[in-house]
């Protein structure tokens, strides 16, 4: 595998070109118009644009990239995470051009791609369910008898669904009807597919996933859990591994269950099982995410792994170099999402120019991004503008580390989301470990941001007057000494 084409954009695309340049592979960007100028096509080895700023005429356009691949003579393709990395119809027409693809087969994204299809084959292996229906429902009495007898809250969920669309509560036996049509609606606008089903809502849930990691020949490990509950619009914001709340007994429960899941569909290279964890500390499967997840460096971190090159080696027909025994949990690592978003205004994303921009840095810092000063943030793609991420030798340094790096970093020209991932870092809930998904509506409102700034602005007026005074009072004896000597050095000091 001597070149590599990254079929995405921005930070992940920069990232999965440093660990192949360090792995002496070449790299090959394609861009949009509306990113020409991006760190990622510039640090490239060869670039080529695909197509206009939205992503249907340029990052989606499957056919041309394998086009392009084959006029470079390239070996493989990674995908990266969204666009086309869970398109099993893509994968299908790489393998047919020759090309490797560096990720799972079309078969296991098929299985494990819709929710319906997953839950079938995760059942097989005892994997723990949340009580719902068995398939796709589409008929409203049917639906209302199954609701009450599963009983509120529940969600109806779209079967081909991600990111939080096509997911609706309902909170009695009046709602069903309507939510349901708002479900059916949103999952064929989205995905275009309208099977929806039914599933009881946990309560007090946390979002806790597994990363995997699986080669072609039968074998697979787990790398811990991610702590995802930190959530907007059923969307993370903050992760962190390991979760502070499971035992050694849990974690190894829930990663076996997960090593299942994978092995009932075939898996190789890495994906991620997603669980929630109700507050009874029981454990039921959500889904499988047959790529790279955002989150992936906090499992980096605490694991010493680089997960784009394990991804590689898979893809070269490698064997996985260690076994279960040989991984260990080093530390403790925090990310947050920068996001162009403004969290006083219901994290709408904002667009702008990147007036000021400056990254934190020190030990235990990194900074995933592809941005720099005077830049725009196109209004085509997600809001991202990068991820932070810390480690340290325990959750409360890494705690201590990321609120330093925050006000470190410097952002002006657009709206962001570190002010509201600071208020996070420091509430009582986040800090003890008690919290779910529920943190945003149960602790947060957004004028606490801007109660928080107007304090933190007054303490800086005061310390500022303070100093100013005490400045000015120096510089008064100062010229008063010089008055009163012939020393032009001493003068002059002054």
């Amino acid at each position: 595998m001597k070149k590599i084409l990254i079929a995405n954009r921005g930070e992940i695309a920069l990232r999965v070109m440093r660990s192949a340049k360090e792995m002496g592979i070449k790299t090959v960007a394609i861009f949009s118009e509306a990113d020409r100028n991006a760190l990622f096509v510039r640090y490239a080895d060869e670039a080529v644009c695909v197509g206009p700023p939205p992503s249907s005429q340029s990052y989606l356009q499957g056919d041309k990239i394998i086009e392009i691949c084959k006029e470079l003579n390239v070996d493989a393709i990674h995908p990266g995470y969204g666009f086309l990395s869970e398109n099993a119809n893509f994968v299908r027409k790489v393998k047919k051009a020759g090309i490797t693809f560096i990720g799972p087969s079309a078969e296991a994204m098929d299985l494990m791609g819709d929710k319906l299809s997953a839950k079938a084959t995760a059942k097989k292996y005892n994997v723990p369910m949340i009580p719902g229906s068995d398939g796709a429902i589409d008929d409203v009495v049917e639906a209302t008898r199954l609701a009450k007898e599963i009983g509120f809250p529940l969600l109806i969920k779209a079967s081909a669904g991600g990111g939080g669309k096509g997911m609706r509560l309902v909170e009695n036996e009046s709602e069903v009807e309507e939510q349901m049509k708002l479900a059916i609606s949103e999952a064929i606008s989205a995905f275009g597919n309208g099977a929806v089903f039914i599933e009881k809502y946990a309560t007090g849930p946390r979002h806790i996933e597994i990363q995997l990691l699986a080669d072609n020949y039968g074998n697979c490990v787990y790398l811990f859990e991610r702590e995802c509950s930190i959530q907007r619009r059923h969307q993370k914001v903050i992760e962190e591994a390991p979760s502070c709340v499971l035992t050694p007994e849990l974690r190894k429960a829930m990663g076996e269950c997960a090593v299942n899941v994978a092995k009932a569909c075939n898996y190789s290279g890495v994906g991620t099982v997603e669980f929630l964890l109700d507050d009874q500390m029981n454990f039921y499967f959500l889904e499988m995410n047959t790529r790279l997840q955002v989150e992936h460096p906090v499992s980096e971190m605490i694991t010493g792994l680089d997960l784009v090159k394990e991804q590689i080696q898979v893809a070269r027909g490698e064997k996985l170099s260690m076994t279960q025994d040989d991984l260990k949990i080093n530390g403790h690592s925090i990310e947050v999402r920068v996001c162009a978003e403004d969290p006083t205004n219901n994290f709408l994303p904002d667009i702008g120019n990147l007036k000021t921009y400056r990254i934190p840095s020190g030990p235990g810092v990194r900074v995933d991004d592809s941005f720099e000063e005077g830049m725009d943030i196109p209004i085509f793609y997600d809001p991202m503008i990068a991820k932070l991420i810390v480690h340290g030798k325990d959750r409360t340094e890494a705690i201590e580390k990321m609120l330093r790096a925050i006000q470190d970093y410097t952002i002006t020209g657009v709206e962001t989301t570190l002010p509201f991932c600071a208020f996070v870092l420091k509430h009582e809930a986040f800090v003890s470990g008690h919290f779910d998904t529920g943190f945003i509506p149960n602790y947060f409102k957004p004028e606490m941001l801007n109660k928080s700034t107007k304090e933190e602005e007054e303490v800086a007026s005061i310390f500022g007057a303070f100093i100013s005074s005490n400045l000015n009072n120096a510089k008064r004896e100062v010229v008063s000494e010089a008055a009163n000597t012939k020393s032009k050095w001493r003068l002059n000091r002054v």
